[in-house]
């Protein structure tokens, strides 16, 4: 791995998916209670690396938590939507999770998802669920970089990726 890049292998990361009505101003309110954060809009992570909620689709939410905060959390959901319709699910250890740091970071995972992260393109809270070479994959930006998320089940195979390409990204630009 270059000095210019870092991959570092998350543990402990807690994260809760969030399905129901996003419009309903009771799952607005517990998402608020819950990671300190608004409703994000399409595309849009709200947070930093240790809270915070993604937008994965019209009616699904990834909450980011403490990992030790997990069950409390769930138990703040289910007590909140008592009565609606949601589901909240404990996903913490069926995701690997990577930090993908440093002066290159945008540009190795250029070389592996099909994702303008040009500087005018892709910033700070963007979000995007997509491929990293063979795998599902989703990912955003705050100041120092990147959080990637994938399925546990492919987090070897992952991390290889994300760590090849940091050792290529400090040589050439050249995505061939």
């Amino acid at each position: 791995m270059s000095d210019l890049t870092q991959v570092t292998r998350v543990t402990s990361r807690g994260m809760i998916t969030l399905r129901g009505d996003l419009t309903s101003a009771q799952i607005k309110k517990t998402v608020k209670a819950v990671t300190g954060q608004a409703m994000p809009s399409s595309g849009q992570f709200l947070g930093d690396v240790t809270s915070g909620v993604a937008w994965m689709s019209p009616d699904e939410l990834l909450l980011v938590v403490p990992y030790a905060d997990v069950a409390k959390s769930v138990a703040q959901i289910d007590d909140t939507l008592k009565g609606q319709h949601y589901l909240a699910a404990d996903v913490s250890d069926a995701r690997a999770v990577f930090s993908v740091s440093g002066k290159n970071a945008s540009d190795v995972l250029a070389r592996l998802c099909p994702v303008d992260l040009h500087a005018d393109s892709f910033g700070v809270g963007q979000f995007r669920r997509t491929r990293m070479a063979q795998v599902a994959a989703a990912f955003w930006m705050h100041d120092t970089g990147f959080e990637v998320v994938c399925f546990q089940s492919v987090g070897d195979y992952a991390q290889d990726l994300l760590t090849q390409a940091a050792k290529n990204a400090a040589g050439s630009r050249d995505y061939a």
